[in-house]
C-alpha cells in the first residue's frame, strides 16, 4: 500500500478541526454572545416598560374622566345660590371644606382639583408607586373665553416616567347641579 500524498492527492486536502482550534472557536462565540446578551440587557431595563406606560395612561384617563365630570358653574354646587346665580358675584359663599372621595362633602367641581396630587385612590387599585398630578387653568378655548373654559393637565408619574393629557372643561350649564 503507499503511503506518498501524490499518489492520493484528494487526502492531502482533507483537513479536519483540531481538538484546540474547536475550543477556542466555542470560547470566541461564547464571549460574543454574552457581550451581546449584556447590551441587549442593558437596553432593555433602562426602556420604558410598555406595562407601566399603560397603566400610567390608564390613570391619567380615568382622572382626567372624573375632574371633567364634576361642575363648572357660577357657584360650588354646595352654594345656596348655584341654581339661581348669573355669575360668581351671585354667589353666597361659605361652603363646608371639601375631601376627594368624601362621602358627606366631596369635591363636586373642577377647580376643586386644582393642585391635586392624588395617590390614595391609586393605591387600592393595584397600581402602587403612582401619582397623579392635576392643574386646572383658566384658559380661552377656540372663541370661548377664559372665563368659561377650564384646561385640565393631568400628569402621572411612576418612577422617572410619566405621562400627560389635557382636556378642556367649559361651562356650558353653569346652573345645573349634579
Amino acid at each position: 500500500m503507499c503511503t506518498d500524498p501524490r499518489h492520493h492527492p484528494g487526502r492531502a486536502r482533507q483537513r479536519g478541526l483540531t481538538f484546540i482550534e474547536l475550543i477556542f472557536f466555542i470560547i470566541i462565540v461564547t464571549v460574543g454572545l454574552a457581550g451581546i446578551l449584556l447590551v441587549l440587557n442593558q437596553t432593555s431595563s433602562r426602556s420604558a416598560d410598555p406595562m407601566v406606560r399603560k397603566q400610567m395612561l390608564a390613570i391619567a384617563e380615568s382622572v382626567l374622566e372624573e375632574v371633567r365630570l364634576q361642575s363648572h358653574g357660577w357657584c360650588d354646587p354646595d352654594d345656596a345660590n348655584a341654581a339661581t346665580a348669573t355669575s360668581t358675584a351671585g354667589c353666597a359663599g361659605g361652603t363646608p371644606a371639601e375631601t376627594r372621595g368624601s362621602t358627606t362633602a366631596p369635591w363636586d367641581q373642577v377647580t376643586d382639583y386644582n393642585n391635586a396630587t392624588i395617590t390614595s385612590s391609586l393605591a387600592g387599585t393595584g397600581y402602587t408607586g403612582y401619582s397623579a398630578n392635576v392643574q386646572v387653568l383658566q384658559e380661552a378655548l377656540g372663541g370661548i373665553p377664559a372665563g368659561e373654559a377650564l384646561r385640565i393637565r393631568v400628569a402621572v408619574t411612576h418612577g422617572t416616567e410619566t405621562v400627560v393629557l389635557e382636556g378642556y372643561r367649559t361651562r356650558y350649564a353653569p346652573n345645573a347641579l349634579p
